[in-house]
């Protein structure tokens, strides 16, 4: 009567089930991170996935967590996958039984004192495997300078999952784009903390905007220290956070490259440049308070000894202009 049903229970036995998984409508295949503390989502082109990348070889563009391929697909595509392969086992198992109760019954002798008679509810199910569907484009896209990959992202990135080559440039790009959207939503955070604490509210606004300074000079840093290493002619040992200082910073560019911060920027904005580069040095250093170092330095009138420095979002856009005119000019020569 369910031979049928055994049988198909056999052919099911250690069967692998391959569930499709579809592309975006621009060819990239959904991703994510498989650290539990990272989860961070961005796509891959499906080409370069299926004909690049190494089996063993994955890695976050993110956090760079190194992993193999099959750990990279995304939570949703996981349920998705298990939802069909369970509807698909569930249908060959309800299949069986309804063409095993049909069986029965046309076996049936109806002129038997004793009739017997099989019924399974619900008519014969569907066994087709919908392939998973893909998450909406993401704008932002990558190609890797090392291998020429195709990623997109949301947000920010710093290894190609393909060879996990850590751009600077990428890193420099992502800081800056960071910093200035997080000066672009300080209204609205203004606006909603306000509603429920206007001193936190405060408190939290001034905080964001005077790391936001910090970041500016923190990208450049690091911009500066990479790119600086990387050409031949640079020197071998350089000062510890040489790119902190304007003065030991402008030398080495000076030395290497025949121009510097003074030859990229303007005279007031070079001098602009050193103020906020020295109010940044009070946050991190001094709690913001004005010393006897930061007036000699800046010749700022603004402030006397011991007064507290004030930094609004437009002093961080106006730094984050200066540090990116920087930083193109040391491209082009780079």
């Amino acid at each position: 009567m369910f031979e049928n049903l055994i049988k198909n229970l056999e052919n099911l036995n250690g069967k692998e089930i391959s569930v499709p998984i579809l592309s975006d409508s621009e060819g990239y295949y959904d991703r994510e991170c498989p650290d539990e503390e990272c989860k961070y989502l961005f796509k891959v082109k499906s080409d370069d996935w299926e004909n690049i990348v190494d089996d063993g070889a994955v890695y976050c563009p993110l956090c760079g967590i190194k992993s193999t391929k099959s750990h990279f697909a995304t939570t949703s595509q996981l349920e998705f996958a298990r939802k069909q392969a369970g509807a698909y086992i569930s249908g060959i198992i309800h299949n069986s039984l309804v063409e095993g109760a049909k069986d029965f019954n046309r076996r049936q002798n109806r002129n038997d004192f004793i009739s017997l008679s099989m019924k399974v509810t619900g008519q014969k199910r569907s066994t087709a495997i919908l392939p998973v569907p893909a998450k909406d484009v993401f704008e932002r896209k990558v190609i890797c300078e090392k291998c020429n990959c195709n990623y997109a992202v949301v947000g920010s990135a710093f290894f190609c999952p393909f060879c996990g080559h850590n751009s600077v440039e990428n890193t420099f790009d992502n800081s800056i784009a960071t910093t200035e959207a997080s000066i672009k939503y300080i209204p609205t955070i203004r606006d909603f903390l306000s509603k429920m604490n206007k001193d936190e509210s405060e408190m939290t606004c001034r905080s964001i905007i005077e790391k936001s300074l910090c970041d500016c000079v923190t990208a450049l840093q690091r911009y500066c220290e990479v790119s600086y290493r990387r050409h031949p002619s640079a020197i071998e040992k350089v000062p510890f956070n040489a790119f902190q200082k304007i003065d030991t910073g402008s030398k080495l560019w000076k030395d290497l490259l025949g121009q510097s911060y003074q030859d990229w920027l303007k005279s007031d904005e070079f001098t602009r440049f050193g103020v906020l580069f020295q109010r940044r040095h009070l946050l991190q250093h001094a709690e913001g308070f004005v010393d006897q170092l930061y007036l000699d330095k800046t010749k700022d009138h603004k402030y006397a000894l011991g007064q507290r420095v004030i930094v609004k979002e437009a002093d961080v856009l106006e730094l984050s202009g200066y540090v990116k005119t920087i930083v193109n000019e040391i491209k082009k020569r780079i």
